[in-house]
């Protein structure tokens, strides 16, 4: 008589959601392909068999832990963009959105910044590449309508604007830490200031105004 499988048992979602913020961690921390389930098991205090009780390999992790991250940054995104806020003005709410996402999923921004150029590759993982297709078409069309609408200098190269935000927006996730110094939101607001002096178009001095 054949025996059942054991069926999966699924964790209260305060649990899973703890397990997963343990995985992040050691992926981030040693890289996807470096992490064995029972690395994970260790640093959650459990044994590697009781974790596949729970999910069924490193890869659902791995994939739950990236969907639950981007699908809350495009929720924010959709937020930002539906209210059809001005370029500069939708500039700025999209930053402050993405250190946000850096404040709730720093592990699981660290770990795509490393993986996802690979993973993609992977038939599991394919979402990763719509997802910067889409990400790069969102802040590139913000950027142009910038330009075109004179918020931003007419010789912008846009492209490369785009490649600088992205990258010193979400580096950011190898440095911060929550809980410290400074809100998502104070340092959204001190990197704009930096960044938006040197692509918004500037206002010629009044013509009775003397240099200082």
């Amino acid at each position: 008589m054949p025996t059942k499988k054991k069926p999966q048992v699924t964790a209260a979602p305060a649990r899973r959601r703890e397990l997963l913020d343990t995985a992040a961690e050691v992926f981030a921390d040693q890289g996807y392909n470096a992490t064995t389930v029972r690395t994970i098991a260790d640093h959650a205090g459990m044994l590697a068999g009781s974790l596949y009780y729970h999910f069924d390999s490193k890869e659902s992790m791995l994939e739950e832990i990236l969907r639950t991250f981007l699908d809350e940054l495009w929720s924010g995104y959709d937020t930002v963009l539906e209210a059809e806020l001005g370029p500069r003005e939708t500039l700025e709410a999209l930053v402050t959105e993405s250190f946000r996402e850096i404040d709730r999923h720093r592990a699981a921004v660290a770990i795509y910044q490393k993986e996802s150029k690979h993973l993609a590759a992977q038939e599991r993982f394919a979402f990763l590449a719509a997802s910067q297709r889409r990400f790069e078409k969102t802040w590139l069309s913000t950027l142009e309508r910038g330009v075109a609408d004179r918020v931003f200098r007419s010789d912008l190269d846009v492209r490369l604007t785009y490649r600088f935000v992205r990258d010193t927006v979400w580096v950011a996730a190898s440095w911060y830490r929550p809980g410290g110094q400074h809100s998502p939101e104070e340092i959204a607001r001190q990197y704009l200031s930096m960044v938006l002096d040197g692509i918004a178009v500037r206002t010629p001095p009044h013509p009775n105004s003397r240099p200082v």
